[in-house]
């Protein structure tokens, strides 16, 4: 799988903080974690300097580096690294590392200082006003990070990408969203995403905006528009929920769900698995919370689910409230 196709752990929609760092005098840390793109804003000024939309230190005139702690949002294992410096052209800084630790719960700025750091990713060049993704071994898990830049500089997103660690223990029995992401659950793939990202369907919450659903262009000729999930466990469907939030104008006529048992299918092995008929062609609504139970055909257990829309536009989330089939 496509190292950027995995959540980005770090992210402020799925709760990652930017906790603390050695110096933010001209850009705060907490834009490293916002989920949007950076921007630019010509002739936008603070009393400090050019305003810019990342984390950016002054310029360092003693020896040394400057160094950012982060908490992920999702514990997990890291599989590659984005040190986005867009913008930030002859002030992005000539290197980065990262170091990361395990260190679950809410621990204190002294605990996080005081515990082994592991390096995941060794002082790199990082090039300037551009996305500079490292894919990495998968180390981990992991809670949180420290992102050191050599010496100074501007960054303006990390994006930490991986997979989620889940106690899959603590899950069995309840009824859970089994497509959620902070369960283990990835959007692997989708006809379309003109308007907006395919991972926006299993993000927590609601969402704020049209700008976090999934919304496809407009379709000129015949077909659908369709994505992929795979749960992040094999499990039993109880109830499904189709959200179309904030899409009034743009929302899928109608909708369908399939599901298939492929444990280890790759998104080009799951067009020939053996897919059933989950949920029938159901006509939505705009703006509107979609909750089906007796409507559903079959319950599984399913690995992954084939979302379709008909003919296209946008969908803010996809819930499957179900049970964890039970290991044998």
């Amino acid at each position: 799988m496509d190292h950027t196709e995995l959540p980005d752990l770090v992210s402020a929609r799925v709760g990652g903080r930017a906790l603390y760092a050695n110096d933010e005098f001209f850009a705060p840390r907490h834009c490293l974690v916002k989920p949007e793109p950076a921007v630019f804003i010509a002739g936008k000024y603070t009393a400090r300097g050019k305003w810019m939309d990342g984390w950016e230190t002054r310029r360092r005139r003693v020896p040394g580096h400057d160094w950012c702690v982060l908490q992920l949002g999702l514990r997990g294992r890291i599989h590659a690294v984005n040190v986005d410096t867009s913008f930030f052209v002859g002030n992005q800084p000539e290197k980065a590392s990262l170091e990361a630790c395990d260190l679950p719960g809410r621990p204190t700025r002294r605990a996080l200082e005081r515990t082994p750091w592991l390096e995941v990713l060794p002082p790199s060049p990082l090039a300037p006003g551009a996305s500079n993704l490292f894919p990495l071994t998968g180390a981990g898990p992991f809670t949180h990070v420290r992102l050191n830049i050599f010496p100074d500089g501007g960054v303006a997103r990390l994006r930490v990408r991986g997979e989620v660690a889940v106690d899959l223990a603590k899950l069995r029995g309840r009824i859970v969203d089994l497509t959620a992401i902070a369960n283990g659950g990835i959007v692997l793939g989708a006809s379309d995403m003109h308007f907006g990202s395919k991972e926006h369907l299993i993000l927590p919450g609601r969402a704020k905006s049209m700008a976090e659903g999934w919304e496809t262009r407009r379709r000129r000729g015949a077909g659908h528009d369709w994505a992929v999930v795979k749960l992040g466990a094999a499990g039993r469907v109880e109830k499904v929920e189709i959200d179309t939030a904030h899409f009034k104008g743009n929302y899928p006529e109608s909708a369908s769900l399939e599901g298939c048992r492929a444990p280890r299918a790759s998104l080009g092995e799951l067009v020939e698995a053996s897919w059933e008929e989950l949920l029938p062609r159901t006509k939505l609504r705009p703006h509107a919370r979609h909750l089906y139970a007796k409507e559903l055909r079959s319950r599984g257990p399913f690995t992954h689910l084939r979302l379709r829309i008909y003919p296209d536009g946008g969908v803010s989330r996809l819930r499957i409230h179900g049970r964890i089939e039970a290991a044998p």
